[in-house]
């Protein structure tokens, strides 16, 4: 695992409340646009703080030829379970980490009453699990037993795990992923890459952007509030991550001939940001990570980055603040709540440069 201490930026006395804003409830997206790339774009300067108001669709006149664009491409699996303990209580998983061997680490609600031992069933029996421990932060091992292949079982018997602030399941599974998603794995989508079209990465590649892909497999510890008020207190989640050659090459040939890194995306950038080295150049590498990024954190690939706009007080406006400036961000915010912009994950986007 890449150890989180090892990418601690220096010491910023900045507090949980330095990261907060005033959001109307009702500018939180329920449901994704009909069209993707309509949604709105904030064009965040981040020397100046200039900002300019354009839509998604414009991204091709924003980036130039010989920039490369990073891309997560890990695909949501359905990971939301609902199944029955032998009493015939309900018990509902969401499915968070696969450890290998049909062992999972899962959220269990009521966690009380799935202590270790604990049997659950699933669809009638095609999917059964057995609690094998608990963890100190209340999460649960799960074992799961089935005939067939799991991601098939899971595509019949579960549910899209949207975060906690959507109250609506969609009828439409696939607008929660990419259009490039290919590897299973993430319990919550990279939303920044729900933006692109086909016809748009097309449009991108035609005029002279380089087009790369990192796997970084998200985990609903994106969602986990930051409790402490020093916010160098806080423990960063793990997530597993690739960087293929191919992907390495690309974004070392683009640095060497003056290009920009523009990330797609908090869960691109922290995974090139694991793995640089301190001169800059990319290594091909898989790995856990914990990297938390934060004002104060010296950025080694990233030049610019495409994101949705994030919740109050969490790790990911943190980031976002690293790379642009704190006092900058929350002015953009502001003015984004002004201008009704949408947030969060079915909301509209940033674009830092």
């Amino acid at each position: 695992m890449q150890r989180a201490d090892l990418f601690r930026p220096m010491e910023t006395d900045l507090k949980k409340s330095d990261f907060s804003f005033d959001l109307p409830p009702e500018l939180i997206a329920q449901t994704p646009l009909e069209r993707r790339d309509a949604s709105r774009l904030l064009c965040l300067d981040k020397r100046t703080g200039e900002r300019q108001h354009r839509r998604f669709f414009d991204l091709p006149s924003l980036l130039s030829p010989g920039d490369c664009l990073v891309m997560n491409d890990s695909r949501v699996i359905p990971a939301r379970l609902f199944g029955v303990r032998p009493t015939g209580g309900s018990v509902e998983v969401v499915l968070l980490r696969d450890l290998g061997g049909g062992d999972w680490e899962c959220l269990t609600r009521p966690g009380r009453k799935t202590p270790p031992g604990t049997e659950i069933s699933f669809g009638q029996g095609e999917l059964t699990a057995r609690v094998i421990r608990a963890e100190a932060d209340g999460n649960k091992i799960l074992h799961f037993s089935h005939e067939g292949i799991f991601l098939e079982i899971l595509d019949r018997l579960g549910q899209m795990p949207l975060p906690p602030y959507i109250k609506t399941q969609l009828s439409d599974r696939e607008r929660y992923q990419t259009v490039y998603s290919r590897e299973p794995g993430s319990a919550a989508a990279p939303t920044a890459g729900l933006h692109f079209t086909k016809e748009l990465l097309a449009c991108l590649e035609e005029s002279g952007v380089r087009l790369a892909y990192v796997t970084l497999h998200v985990g609903l510890g994106t969602f986990r509030p930051v409790k402490e008020e020093n916010i160098e207190d806080h423990p960063m989640h793990a997530e597993y991550c690739v960087i293929p050659p191919e992907t390495a090459a690309l974004v070392n040939e683009t640095r060497a001939g003056g290009g920009r890194i523009v990330s797609v995306g908090t869960t691109s950038c922290r995974t090139l940001e694991s793995f640089a080295e301190e001169d800059g150049t990319l290594p091909a590498r898989s790995g856990w990570t914990d990297i938390f990024i934060y004002p104060g954190y010296r950025f080694k690939i990233v030049d610019a980055l495409i994101t949705n706009f994030h919740l109050p007080e969490s790790t990911l406006i943190m980031l976002v603040s690293a790379l642009a400036g704190r006092e900058n961000v929350l002015s953009a915010y502001e003015e984004a709540v002004r201008e009704r912009y949408r947030f969060f994950s079915f909301g509209d986007a940033m674009y830092i440069h």
